[in-house]
Formats: structure tokens, sequence, C-alpha cells
């Protein structure tokens, strides 16, 4: 099977769980707050740390079963634990302002971008 049509199933079963477990929180703890989102990040964060560390440290996991675990099923479960990891690996080495500034520029600028998307799109419908 190529890499591709792995990748692409690991993200349709990741983006199916996200769902089933978004609507599971959704349901069962209520709007008030997004702990479906909260938890599919924090489920994913979890998970490419384990899983990146069983195939690069440890060694246990061949690439292929690595992309689709980590690109395919956690790349459509959550892209934070992607941005999770990548921190991760830069505390890890001891290189704390480029986390604090990876993170810094992470909310900044994807905040601003909401913001800028939610304009467009204000202007797109209502002129």
């Amino acid at each position: 099977m190529s890499k591709l049509l792995l990748v692409a199933l690991g993200g349709a079963l990741g983006t199916g769980a996200r769902y089933l477990l978004s609507v599971w929180a959704l349901t069962t703890l209520g709007p008030a707050f997004p702990y479906g989102t909260l938890a599919v990040n924090a489920i994913g964060s979890f998970l490419i740390c384990a899983i990146m560390h069983l195939a690069v440290v440890a060694n246990v996991i061949t690439p292929t079963l690595r992309l689709f675990l980590t690109t395919g099923i956690l790349g459509g479960f959550t892209t934070y634990s992607s941005f999770d990891y990548e921190t991760f690996r830069y505390a890890q080495e001891g290189a704390y302002p480029t986390a604090a500034l990876y993170v810094s520029l992470t909310l900044v600028l994807c905040f601003a971008a909401g913001i800028a998307g939610d304009g467009v799109a204000k202007l797109l419908v209502h002129g």
C-alpha cells in the first residue's frame, strides 16, 4: 500500500475518532467548555510523544507504521499533537527560548489568523 493511501486511511480514522469523542464530550459534559477539543489535543499530544519515542528512540515501530499513526491517524485526530511534539523536542534539547518563542508565536499567530479569517468571512458574506 502506498504511503499516501496509508496516510489518507489513517486520517479518515483519526477524523472519525475526533468527531466521536467531540460528540460524546458535548452530550456528556455539555457546551459550557470545549471539553472535546481539549481532550483531543491532550490525547493527541500524549500519543504522538509516546509513538515517536517508540519509533525513534526505542526503534520498535517501523517508519511506515509511524507514518500511519502520526501523520495519518493523529494528523486527522489533531494537529496540536505535532505542535506539542515539536515544542517538546526543543525543550528536551535544552532550547527553552526557542520552545517559548514557538509556543508564543503559534498562539499569537493562530489567534490572529482566526480573527483575520473571521473578518474576511464577514466581509464576504455581509459586504
